[in-house]
């Protein structure tokens, strides 16, 4: 249908039975009225004739585990490794084999003429430099989100690609999930209705979960290169606090915002054709991990997005917060006037179906007594419908990966490219700009500008 179409549960309540047909299994449950169906895997392997030689910038947690399911997928040999902790380095060879290129320099990573790829999962704060360096040597270029650390550095990546041979996709790796592109078709479809509001969460009850990372013990100005990591930030004496668990600091991270929102976003964006809100407001404090870190570990955010071409004016309100009782949970919704989309971050999406009303004639005495009188009645889903992905699913960080991969072998076009990345970024980093200023931002989503 196209995107300028209303959808209505009417609508799609006359195409469920087209896509239930296409489902591989369906199942009811009478106790529930709930209804099951199967997301059918569309991936293609991707061919292992065209060898894609990849490197590795930044080989902490989330580098190493990128790396791990990029190695997945065929046709992909990793070769060289840079991280600027000896250590790291070292593991890197013991798990990948000795004869693995290393360095502390990603220069020389770039200047191989060897290496097509490069996975960037460094600090924040060394994204953009690292990005527009490597898309200049025309390498294609996985980056970490959040795309950039800074309001105003997404330019630059953008630019870069446009005179690159590379092809740059940011890892928010739930983005290429088969709940995402589920949620996409059935909003689209009118599953919901029309959207007027949205809301994510993501909740943390651990130390690791709150970036309280291990401290190697032989960490020091000889194992590691402290003056590379602290870049164009202010100087400092030697913390092996800040190094391994920069993501507590403003100078080298962007905060739960910039590591937790910014899935939300680029998941909500994808699924509604947004570009982004035009006001952002954010409220939080540091309340548990006292730390020394100089970022909140509550964050709750608000923001506008008006009505374009893509979908109706809706509003969206984030949380995240490192205290929880209930340990680690995501979860991202989207409520409509014909119902309510819950959207999992891999494979699974469900449907909540609600009695829709006439705003113009629903008062209470009305309703109470007789609602809808002479209105015929209608042809009702289960109240519950749930999609999950066939058994046996790579899952979203996989599909990732194999999308990027794809677009290098064939030229074609990734599902988060550096406006699309930057447009997620943004908001995040409005957000944390909120939070710090104490004021609501305003911002242009279709320039990417801050807004006068």
């Amino acid at each position: 249908m196209s995107r300028n179409t209303q959808p209505t549960r009417r609508r799609f309540l006359g195409t469920l039975a087209g896509g239930a047909a296409a489902a591989a299994t369906v199942t009811m449950s009478a106790a529930s009225h709930d209804r099951e169906e199967t997301i059918p895997d569309r991936q293609q392997p991707a061919s292992p004739n065209d060898q894609i030689q990849l490197a590795l910038i930044g080989a902490g947690i989330q580098g190493t585990g990128d790396t791990a399911t990029a190695l997945m997928v065929p046709g992909v040999k990793l070769v060289a490794v840079c991280d600027l902790y000896d250590g790291r380095l070292t593991d890197a060879k013991k798990r990948w084999g000795q004869d693995l290129f290393t360095t502390r320099d990603y220069r020389e990573i770039l200047n191989r003429p060897d290496i097509d790829a490069v996975i960037v999962a460094t600090p924040d704060h060394w994204h953009r430099q690292i990005a527009v360096d490597a898309l200049g040597k025309n390498k294609s270029v996985y980056l970490e989100k959040p795309m950039v650390q800074q309001l105003g550095e997404g330019e630059a990546i953008i630019a870069a690609q446009k005179t690159s041979k590379g092809v740059l996709q940011v890892g928010s790796q739930g983005m290429s999930s088969l709940s995402n592109e589920k949620a996409r078709d059935l909003l689209a479809a009118g599953a919901i209705g029309k959207l007027n509001y949205a809301e994510g969460f993501w909740a943390r009850n651990s130390p690791s979960g709150a970036w309280q990372y291990p401290i190697p013990p032989d960490a020091s100005e000889q194992t590691l290169d402290w003056d590379k990591f602290l870049g164009a930030t202010a100087k400092r004496p030697f913390d092996p606090l800040r190094f391994f668990r920069w993501r507590n600091y403003k100078d080298y991270g962007t905060g739960v915002c910039g590591d937790l929102f910014v899935h939300l976003f680029s998941s909500l964006h994808f699924i509604t054709g947004s570009m982004g809100p035009t006001q952002i407001m954010a409220q939080g404090g540091l309340r548990f991990w006292k730390d020394g870190r100089d970022v909140p570990d509550v964050m709750l955010g608000m923001f506008d997005y008006p009505e374009t071409p893509a979908h109706s004016p809706f509003s969206l309100s984030l949380r995240v917060h490192f205290v929880d009782g209930t340990s680690g949970n995501t979860f991202l919704r989207l409520v409509g006037t014909g119902g309510a989309m819950d959207v999992g971050f891999d494979s699974e999406v469900t449907v909540k179906h609600q009695k829709t009303w006439d705003p113009l004639r629903a008062t209470q005495g009305d309703y109470k007594s007789n609602p809808e009188p002479d209105a015929r009645k209608e042809m009702v889903p289960a109240a519950n419908i749930v999609y999950r992905a066939e058994p046996g699913y790579k899952g979203a960080h996989y599909d990732h990966f194999n999308n990027w991969f794809r677009a290098i072998r064939t030229g074609g076009k990734v599902i988060q490219d550096p406006v699309f990345g930057y447009r997620a970024a943004a908001p995040a980093l409005a957000c944390n700009m909120s939070y710090f200023e104490k004021r609501a931002i305003q911002w242009d989503p279709v320039a990417m500008k801050l807004a006068k």
